[in-house]
């Protein structure tokens, strides 16, 4: 089973309460993942995280902003089969529809 972790602060981490949850495969009933159950601690951690890194990321030029953003959608669509695998597992939809409509938009 896979088992997600959450990203705060540039490292990925589990949630401060040690809790998760099953993400279930509609299409069978049973769990394939375990999502993060964050809270309060989680969300103030990401928080603090981002007021620290706004002051750098506002200073930087657009270009390097487009750069890094292009960067993340390049990532995107070299791992767009397997995302789109795991899109259709998630939500119980045609793997053709998670490719074509879903990761796009992302």
């Amino acid at each position: 089973m896979i088992k997600i972790l959450q990203f705060i602060d540039g490292t990925f981490v589990e949630p401060a309460s040690g809790a998760y949850f099953d993400d279930v495969d509609p299409s069978v009933g049973a769990p394939y993942a375990l999502v993060p159950d964050g809270d309060a601690t989680d969300i103030e951690r990401a928080v603090a995280a981002a007021k620290t890194a706004f002051p750098a990321w506002s200073l930087t030029p657009t270009a390097e902003r487009s750069r890094i953003l292009l960067a993340i959608a390049d990532g995107i669509e070299r791992e767009l089969d397997e995302l789109s695998r795991i899109e259709s597992i998630d939500n119980g939809k045609p793997i053709a529809l998670a490719r074509s409509s879903d990761l796009p938009r992302a």
